[in-house]
């Protein structure tokens, strides 16, 4: 057991109080939290973890990432999204299975070196990239061997973050019985990983870029017939708006629509789209942080939120989001909303918060198992010191961990109450050859094929 004690807690519960100065948690030998609350801790034997004031809050949850793209920043700068995509993924064209494991290893391990205890992760699909057209696949590229998706998931296991493995369905490939054996197969060896780790397989939606006009009817039947989530990357960007807009309607005739779809950036949208998204019971996931990068826009936040639609908040990827820092997510997420619209109250620091943690789980489904600090659930939390660098009074707790904190305060990060990572330094003991595996490999990859161009 694990007594943390001294801290000022941040549960972003559903109920109950903000915050608890001079609290204490106590985690099972199970990983999960038994108890919390103020003043003197019970008195069990157990490890004790004083820490001296600073906060401890619950484990960041990304709910939209791609962390195969670890090694690959610094592409595309002055793209938006599909002249990025030709850079990036462009290049991830030449990786072979081995290549994109340690590549989603050291994205992994970077991810909760930064806080961020799980993970909606989007695999690089088994059939490469090819350059967007007039907002379509120009062609079909190279469908690669069923371990290059596998191996993504097994990094993900070996890293030690929860996650949710989404994987695409290349309905361009083969006939519709193949489709679904592929998928069927990388399912089954998600069921085979540890249920604490692997909080579920999910549909990488990809109706935005396909020509199959059945394509949201074929996710539909696999989110039946697996039991997938499906998450849509949707309206991200400017190019070709009416045609990203006229595929709202594939996904709504399908009958895709539900808690169950999930539209990842929703940015182009019409009040119509945002309406009828909520009263289906669809959720969103918002990336400001890449938003921004790659020029995609402003999210319609305050219509969204006031639609009822649920919302999580992501930090995609290293590629596009180029420091995967959850403290300068919250805050350029802040400051679009509130530079948009003029009205400081229309993000604040505790919505901001709860947005990318217990409403990215909600999101997700997992609510149930993490995203805040409660009995019962995963013991994934951060410890952050605000004296260290010290920002001086704290007039407002929460204002001032989501303002003021950055990640050269987080100081441990803990995964079912097992530290996995003290001062940025992992303790996993992949953590050195994931980093040498990435610098040797990768440019390896680039000098053999001259990419970039």
């Amino acid at each position: 057991m694990l007594l943390i004690t001294n801290a000022l807690l941040i549960p972003v519960a559903a109920t109950g109080p903000d915050v608890l100065p001079g609290g204490w948690m106590l985690v099972g030998d199970d990983g999960r939290i038994d108890s919390l609350g103020t003043g003197t801790p019970p008195a069990v034997e157990a490890e004790v973890l004083d820490v001296q004031g600073a906060f401890v809050a619950p484990g960041f949850i990304s709910s939209h990432s791609h962390l195969f793209t670890s090694g690959l920043r610094g592409l595309g700068v002055d793209q938006t999204l599909y002249g990025w995509c030709d850079s990036m993924l462009g290049f991830t064209a030449h990786l072979c299975a081995e290549h994109i494991y340690w590549s989603t290893l050291h994205g992994s391990l970077d991810f909760l070196s930064n806080g961020v205890t799980s993970a909606f992760d989007f695999t690089d699909p088994r059939l490469s990239w090819v350059p967007m057209v007039e907002g379509v696949r120009s062609g079909n590229g190279v469908l690669r061997d069923i371990d290059y998706l596998l191996r993504q998931a097994d990094a993900k296991a070996d890293s030690g973050i929860r996650y949710i493995n989404s994987v695409g369905m290349d309905v361009t490939v083969g006939t519709d019985d193949e489709i679904f054996e592929r998928l069927a197969a990388v399912v089954a060896h998600d069921a085979a990983a540890d249920p604490a780790r692997m909080l579920g397989s999910a549909v990488f939606g990809a109706v935005q870029w396909s020509p199959r006009r059945d394509a949201a009817e074929l996710e539909v039947e696999a989110m039946r017939r697996f039991g997938l989530i499906n998450q849509a990357h949707f309206l991200e960007t400017r190019e070709e708006v009416e045609l990203q807009r006229s595929k709202f309607e594939w996904y709504a005739e399908a009958g895709a629509l539900g808690p169950d779809l999930v539209f990842g950036h929703f940015i182009q949208t019409t009040p119509e789209i945002i309406d009828r998204a909520a009263e289906a019971g669809s959720g969103m996931s918002w990336q400001p942080a890449s938003n921004g990068r790659l020029a995609s826009g402003i999210a319609d936040l305050g219509h969204i939120r006031a639609s009822g639609m649920t919302v999580g908040v992501g930090l995609d990827d290293q590629a596009c989001t180029d420091v995967a820092d959850p403290w300068q997510n919250m805050r350029i997420g802040m400051y679009q909303q509130r530079a948009a619209t003029g009205d400081p109250n229309s993000m604040s620091p505790a919505e901001m918060l709860r947005l990318h943690t217990l409403g990215s789980a909600q999101v997700l489904g997992i609510a149930g198992r993490v995203g805040s600090l409660e009995p019962g659930k995963f013991a994934d939390f951060v410890v952050v010191d605000p004296r260290s660098p010290d920002v001086g009074p704290l007039w407002h707790p929460i204002d001032n961990y989501v303002l003021s904190m950055s990640l050269r305060n987080l100081k441990r990060v803990y995964v079912g109450g097992e530290l996995v990572n003290e001062n940025g330094v992992s303790t996993n003991p992949l953590a050195v050859e994931a980093s040498a595996k990435v610098h040797e490999q990768l440019p390896a990859v680039a000098r053999r094929t001259a990419w970039p161009a």
